[in-house]
């Protein structure tokens, strides 16, 4: 175990072959990152109260942030903690991103310095804009772009986004490969 990939009462994440963890991210806990992840410069995934996976050709950039929320707590006949963070396969999380106990789907784009809180999902092929506040429980549907604070619908992705959703994760996979 090096000392970026960090066990948690006796958990120790479980990273697939060829990902790339930078020397100044850390992986924590109950993590599982899938194959050809990049876990970029300053990434911290925490993984300590509660589960974290990370599917496939996905990047979690520079100083993003990705936690959970501790056990199950029911208020009022509703759950108010206990949410893992489950991220997709091809998504591209931005630079200083926070990822809070929450899902995202496939072929996302989590934009810079934007924030994503418990329970809340963004189904695949969306786009969070850079510096969006997606709020706790907000669903964004599938191939919708959402920005603002607190993030709202804005209009559906197009074609051309998607497309560039799917490059960015092909693109950073590759850059990944020269540090590898």
């Amino acid at each position: 175990m090096s000392g970026n990939i960090i066990s948690y009462k006796s958990i120790l994440p479980r990273i697939a072959d060829g990902v790339f963890v930078a020397d100044t991210a850390r992986v924590i806990g109950d993590v599982e990152i899938g194959a050809g992840c990049g876990i970029w410069f300053g990434a911290v995934i925490r993984g300590d109260v509660n589960a974290i996976r990370i599917g496939a050709m996905t990047n979690i950039q520079d100083n993003a942030v990705i936690h959970v929320a501790s056990e199950a707590v029911m208020v009022d006949g509703r759950q108010k903690h206990g949410y893992p963070a489950i991220i997709g396969n091809g998504v591209t999380v931005g630079h200083m991103a926070l990822i809070h106990a929450c899902q995202i789907g496939d072929d996302c784009l989590i934009g810079m310095n934007s924030c994503v809180m418990d329970a809340a999902v963004v189904e695949a092929g969306s786009i969070v804009a850079a510096g969006a506040l997606v709020t706790p429980g907000k669903r964004v549907p599938t191939g919708q772009l959402w920005a603002g604070s607190p993030a709202r619908y804005v209009r559906d992705v197009t074609a051309e986004e998607l497309a560039d959703i799917k490059w960015s994760a092909e693109h950073y996979n590759q850059l990944m490969q020269n540090y590898l």
